[in-house]
């Protein structure tokens, strides 16, 4: 793993009418890393991973992609630059299958005027498809089935392999394992460290410390709008970091 960040934000502000919801927060992920973001309700995690992403801007502060300030517009600014993001509703098409999902929006077309017509490469997207779950291990048991037909865990399942597949540099994963079983989030845990040692970085956004504490290598801590805090997951635990989310290990240094 290397030290220097992939991927990193300095001062970001940002603020919704008379709401500051980001006071000079501070962000960086470094590559083959698991980074979580936690922090309680209104710490300002969900605008900061918006504004990463490129859903949305900030009002202030830098953005660094490999060393070098950038700005994004748009989500396809961050996807071009290999970031991709899987937030809570997942963006999955319930009628299409799981390989027919991986491809959605960037379907291989035929050459020639039958692309131009519509028609695409099916065989070729299906055998790179399948490649790509199998490769990270994400168990499909129905290449053909709509997915929204299919279980939670395998949903979320694909939703992550399709982000894998086509990230060459972060992926952002957003309450990966909620409304999970325990199986279920097993698997989607197993899956964020294959993720993790194909060399890219990842960003977990999650409420469940032990989760958080089982996949991460470090643990970025927000309140208030601001990283008040980076743990070492190795070296700490749920009650030190439910201590940074609240204020109370400030309290009791003082004390």
């Amino acid at each position: 793993m290397s030290d220097t960040p992939v991927y990193e934000a300095r001062g970001i502000t940002r603020a919704y009418g008379s709401v500051q919801a980001l006071q000079g927060a501070d962000f960086d992920v470094r590559p083959g890393e698991v980074v979580s973001l936690v922090g309680d309700n209104g710490a300002g995690k969900s605008t900061l991973v918006r504004i990463l992403s490129g859903a949305e801007q900030p009002d202030g502060g830098e953005i660094l992609f490999e060393g070098r300030p950038i700005t994004l517009t748009t989500p396809t600014d961050a996807r071009v630059r290999g970031i991709e993001t899987v937030f809570q509703d997942l963006a999955l098409a319930n009628h299409l299958d799981p390989i027919q999902n991986m491809y959605l929006g960037r379907e291989l077309m035929r050459p020639g005027l039958l692309g131009k017509l519509g028609f695409m490469q099916r065989t070729p997207m299906r055998d790179a498809g399948k490649k790509a779950f199998e490769d990270l291990g994400a168990t499909v048991r129905d290449f053909n089935g709509p997915v929204g037909g299919m279980s939670g865990g395998q949903r979320q399942a694909i939703a992550v392999a399709r982000a894998a597949a086509w990230a060459s540099r972060v992926i952002f994963l957003d309450e990966p394992t909620a409304a999970l079983g325990v199986v279920q989030t097993k698997g989607v845990l197993d899956l964020i460290k294959r993720v993790r040692d194909t060399g890219l970085a990842v960003v977990l956004i999650s409420h469940s410390m032990p989760h958080v504490l089982q996949v991460s290598d470090r643990v970025h801590v927000l309140r208030q709008g601001r990283r008040v805090t980076v743990l070492e997951a190795a070296r700490t635990d749920v009650e030190e970091l439910v201590g940074a989310m609240t204020g109370a290990l400030d309290e009791r240094s003082a004390a």
